[in-house]
Parts: structure tokens; sequence; C-alpha cells
């Protein structure tokens, strides 16, 4: 058994956690932002792969991650777990041209082409998608920590720590000084959460980002994509963008009580880096993919942990 601090507690250092200690490993889990306070806690959190990279990768580890979670979000007497916050929602995505099948296609249990698209639109599809309750889930990732024997800390880090058999960086944006990695950068994301207006599809308009996806108690809406962007204070403008966005993809919106609003920075980079050099696995810039990928890379952390990786020096 050897012991791992894992550096970072969004969605992603949390799995990982999970993952390691589920093999074995001691875990400390060190974050200078607490599970609640980091950019997976502001995020709509529905499966879909996005700002992520290279496809062949993002594939294989959405489509492990899509399994774990539908098993989460089964009803409870086929083994599902409500606790967790997951649910397994039908929704649409639609295009005002012609598509493709989405690259992704092969990482969802079925997709069909839909005909029924609203006024302007020509093309889209149906699926059935994973939709997170971010709060509830990280809060059970934090109790899954804890069960299992692991910690969560709050720690300010200048550099990956040392005293570890090996550290996982799952630090996000913060790679950009625990990695010196100047590749990674932030893209700015402020969603809305709406008052529950009775919706139970979700909607996508990758052309805004225009999204609405609707949780237990609220629908969250969003977005925006603004790369290099570093403020976190939401903005009146977009707010006011969004919303239009929002109720011209679903009208039954207009009018519904803005709940809250936030803002989360996507760590994106040119490739999610997951690999190993000596005592340290990074595992960061998912983009917006931090809940799609996390499952599937957090299983390849536990393989490289457990065999050095190629990049072992």
């Amino acid at each position: 058994m050897s012991r791992v601090i894992v550096v970072g507690a969004g969605v992603v250092g949390l799995t990982c956690a999970v993952r390691l200690l589920e093999a074995g490993h001691r875990v400390d889990v060190v974050a200078r932002d607490l599970p609640l306070e980091t950019t997976s806690a502001v995020a709509a959190a529905i499966w879909y792969p996005y700002r992520a990279l290279p496809q062949d990768k993002v594939t294989a580890w959405g489509a492990t991650t899509y399994a774990v979670l539908a098993a989460l979000g089964a009803p409870e007497q086929y083994g599902g777990s409500p606790e967790a916050g997951v649910r397994m929602v039908e929704g649409t995505e639609v295009f005002t041209r012609r598509q493709a099948d989405p690259w992704w296609r092969s990482a969802v249990a079925g997709l069909d082409r839909e005909t029924a698209l609203p006024e302007g639109y020509v093309d889209g599809w149906t699926f059935t998608t994973p939709v997170v309750e971010m709060p509830v889930y990280l809060r059970w990732l934090t109790g899954r920590v804890a069960e299992l024997g692991g910690t969560v800390t709050r720690l300010n880090l200048r550099a990956l720590p040392e005293g570890a058999d090996l550290v996982v960086n799952c630090s996000g944006l913060g790679s950009r000084l625990l990695g010196s990695d100047r590749t990674v950068v932030p893209v700015r994301g402020q969603v809305l959460y709406l008052e529950q207006v009775g919706l139970d599809h979700w909607w996508l308009d990758g052309a805004g980002p225009t999204y609405v996806v609707p949780r237990e108690h609220d629908v969250v809406v969003g977005g925006t994509d603004q790369e290099g962007e570093w403020s976190r204070t939401p903005s009146a403008e977009s707010a006011a963008d969004i919303l239009e966005r929002a109720t011209r993809l679903v009208p039954a919106l207009r009018g519904a009580t803005v709940l809250r609003q936030k803002v989360g920075l996507r760590p994106v980079r040119p490739a999610v880096r997951l690999e190993r050099s000596g005592r340290v696995v990074h595992c960061y810039g998912h983009g917006g993919a931090g809940i799609t990928l996390s499952w599937g890379c957090a299983d390849e952390v536990v393989g490289l942990a457990a065999n050095g990786g190629a990049g072992d020096d």
C-alpha cells in the first residue's frame, strides 16, 4: 500500500481519490478550494464532451464515465444510488445546419436523429445522458473518500507536495503554477439557476453555447465560452444574453425567476494531460468535460499508480 497525495478537490481529484482508495492506497486530498468552492460545483453537469481532446481518448474515458454514472442514476431497486444526485435524463441537441454524427457517439447508449425540432433548427439528435446535481454529487464523493479512509484538507500550495510515494496533480488551472504549464488557460462560463417550471428534458445548442438543463429543484441555463477571461464575477450583460438565448430555445422558461448565478473557469488546454513523470501523475486540462471524463481518467490514474507508466523516470 502506497501513500498518495491528490492535489485538487474538484470532481476529477475526488474521483481519482475514490478509485485510488478502492485500489488499496492511502490517500489524502489537498486543495486550495474545497469541493463546493470549485468550478465543478458551478457546472450544469450534463454528460457531454466539451472543450476536451484528443477525440479517441475522450471517447474512451467518456464511455467509462457514462457507464458508472448510469449505474449510479439507475432506480434504487436496480442498484442505483439516489444519494449521489445522478439522474438519467433525455434531451436534444439542435443545429441550424445539417450535421454528421458526433465523434463521441459510441460512448452513449443510443442516439437518434430528431425530427420534431424547434423553429429555426434543421437538424438534431436526442439521447439519454446523466445529469448530475453537483453540490449533492460532490458531497457524495467527499463522503466516499472519508468512508474509504481518505482525507480532504484545505492547503494553499506553491509547489506540488513532497513526502508521498505518489502525487496526483488534479489542480486544473492551478497547473499553470503547480505543473509549470502555461498551455492550460481559463475559459469563463457563466450560468443562471432558474426556478423549476416543470421541465424534464434538456436542450443544447452548441452555437451559443446555449444549454437548458433541468434538475430536481431548479433549471441551469448557460452559458458563455470566454477564453482567457479570469473574472468570476457574474456579468449582467451576459446574464441577459443567456436568458434571451435560453428562452428562445425553450419558451417555457420565459418569465421564470432567476434564483442565482455563478461563474466557473474551465481548465482548457490543447489536450487533456494524463501521464506519469517520476512520482507525479498529471491529470488535468479537462475543459468543460470534468464530470464527463472523471471515472475513465481515474481508472487510468490507478493504472499509472500501479505500473509507473511510460513516462516514469
